[in-house]
């Protein structure tokens, strides 16, 4: 049974950091495209970042040059390094993977989800 299970999230000041975790179960997930979702309130999901079987890593605009994805193939863990938040970052993050291979994928083809971390940033 896969799972994905997230952590790291918290409150902050705006300009600071936080990092996102992902443990993944039941599969190797090297060999999937993997990825971080996020809903803020109200708002429609969003997808922030993924990274793909051959480490290829792409980004929404707003996040450029703040947050970097990145994945320990042995620990099976995904990762997201978000750096100068905004309080715009607010919102619940989801860990995701969609198929096996290579490019980047929307939310809706994500094929499994974690249950989310929180991550509020203050002004």
């Amino acid at each position: 049974q896969v799972q994905l299970v997230e952590s790291g999230g918290g409150s902050v000041q705006a300009g600071g950091s936080l990092r996102l975790s992902c443990r993944a179960s039941g599969y190797t997930s090297k060999w999937y495209r993997m990825g971080w979702i996020r809903q803020a309130p109200g708002k429609e999901r969003e997808g922030v970042a993924t990274i793909d079987s051959a480490g290829t890593t792409t980004y929404t605009d707003s996040v450029k040059g703040r947050f970097t994805i990145s994945k320990d193939s042995a620990e099976n863990t995904l990762y997201l390094q978000m750096n100068s938040l905004k309080p715009e970052d607010t919102a619940m993050y989801y860990c995701a993977s969609a198929g096996y291979g290579l490019g980047t994928f929307v939310p809706d083809e994500a094929l499994y989800w974690g249950q989310g971390t929180q991550v509020t940033v203050s002004s």
